[in-house]
């Protein structure tokens, strides 16, 4: 488990990383949230807590700030 809220389990989604009891995955909360929907209405959408919303926001940026990106020549 990466936190109480995000979970990648092999069975569920291919090992996509997803709320803690459901099939959400933290993609389509993220594509959502970049499609303009607000937190809440993601919440409601996908029947999730507004704190589920934040854990996928969480999950996503400690992968971007883990990322390391070559330099360019």
């Amino acid at each position: 488990m990466l936190d109480e809220r995000i979970v990648i389990d092999p069975k569920t989604r291919h090992g996509k990383p997803v709320i803690k009891g459901t099939r959400v995955s933290v993609d389509v909360i993220l594509g959502s949230l970049a499609g303009g929907m607000e937190i809440m209405e993601i919440a409601v959408e996908y029947d999730l807590e507004r704190e589920d919303v934040l854990a996928a926001l969480g999950y996503a940026a400690k992968i971007v700030a883990e990322e390391e990106i070559g330099a360019y020549a």
